[in-house]
């Protein structure tokens, strides 16, 4: 399931040309964002190799979700939403438990990978989404070019992808357009890294480093950043899975 935070999460923030400010504010993004990723691949883990958790969420013979299984699933979406607007009224202290929550429950209902792909399938796309994401990142951050322009038709572009999935599945049933649909996806979560990075690179240079405010603004970043990669990994996945068990 693909969720996504963006612009609404930045408002009122300046932009002050300080590269250190922002170098500083980077670091502090992708080590939190590294941080979830653990959190979540050992939770992911857990849940699908441990029978007495697996069983908690899923049929472990058929690998079928039951009802909490969907409600895991759904959670991070309602995590999401509910932080997003109102991320300058929770503490610090409080928005960080929130967000190793949103991991744990991330990489619980991607348990499911484990039941439809093979181990070693898992682990290659996971390294190539790492590289292409690296390599996104890394041209974000160093670019000149302005990718504002380019943000807003990649969420619009998102937005009609969701709706193609929903209509896919309820109607129309079609692999093929499912593997459309996925290539089209990865696209934009490529193009939304670049994009995410430079945004966070422009709002780190007019946060200070040690305020409360950066603090928070640092983890939402991460939290972004997060989605992207996690996305990217779940599309390259079922254009690359090749034969499911």
């Amino acid at each position: 399931m693909e969720t996504k935070t963006h612009d609404y999460v930045y408002e009122n923030v300046s932009h002050i040309e300080n590269a250190e400010a922002s170098r500083r504010f980077i670091a502090n993004v992708f080590m939190w964002m590294f941080v979830a990723l653990g959190v979540s691949c050992a939770a992911s883990y857990i849940f699908a190799f441990v029978p007495e958790l697996s069983s908690l969420l899923r049929d472990n013979e058929t690998g079928k979700s039951n009802l909490l299984g969907f409600a895991v699933m759904f959670a991070p979406l309602v995590i999401v939403m509910a932080v997003g607007s109102r991320v300058q009224k929770i503490s610090y202290g409080a928005l960080i438990a929130i967000f190793i929550v949103f991991a744990a429950l991330m990489g619980t209902s991607l348990s499911y990978i484990f039941y439809q792909y093979n181990l070693d399938v898992i682990g290659t796309v996971f390294i190539t989404t790492a590289v292409v994401f690296g390599v996104m990142a890394v041209g974000g951050y160093i670019t000149h070019q302005d990718l504002t322009k380019f943000g807003a038709l990649l969420l619009m572009l998102l937005f009609g992808i969701i709706i193609a999935t929903v209509i896919n599945v309820i109607f129309i049933h079609s692999s093929a357009f499912d593997l459309m649909i996925s290539y089209v996806g990865a696209a934009i979560f490529i193009g939304l890294t670049a994009y995410d990075v430079q945004k966070l690179k422009r709002i780190g240079a007019g946060i200070e480093y040690g305020d409360v405010s950066g603090k928070k603004m640092a983890i939402m970043g991460a939290l972004t950043l997060y989605l992207d990669f996690v996305n990217l990994f779940l599309f390259l996945l079922r254009i690359f899975g090749g034969n499911r068990k």
